[in-house]
């Protein structure tokens, strides 16, 4: 199981993304079930949408919530605080408070 992020989406589904290449490639010959959260998803569409690729975010929203990419992981009310949690006690990271919730799921629920 492997989790994945806004940044490798957007390199595996983004052509003009410098990563293209080695994401999509990965991509194709990986063999082990992706997981995501619905917060992920929800930065990755937005970047999608901002960087002109409205379209594409489309397909890929489509393809994401219907699980045929990878596996969805709704961010649950206690997931959130303890992300917050997170979020203050760190403050000296660059995380984004989707990476806090990220984490959190990761260690948490073990994906």
């Amino acid at each position: 199981m492997i989790f994945v992020d806004t940044g490798a989406w957007f390199a595996a589904f983004v052509p003009n993304d410098a990563d293209h290449a080695m994401a999509d490639a990965w991509l194709e010959t990986n063999t082990d079930l992706l997981v995501t959260i619905d917060y992920v998803i929800d930065e990755l569409l937005t970047l999608m949408k901002i960087r002109g690729e409205f379209q594409r975010a489309l397909r890929l929203g489509a393809d994401l919530f219907a699980e045929e990419i990878a596996h969805v992981v709704w961010v649950l009310p206690d997931d959130i605080q303890q992300a917050w949690d997170t979020f203050r006690r760190y403050h000296d990271k660059g995380w984004s408070f989707t990476d806090c919730v990220s984490r959190v799921v990761i260690d948490i629920r073990h994906y």
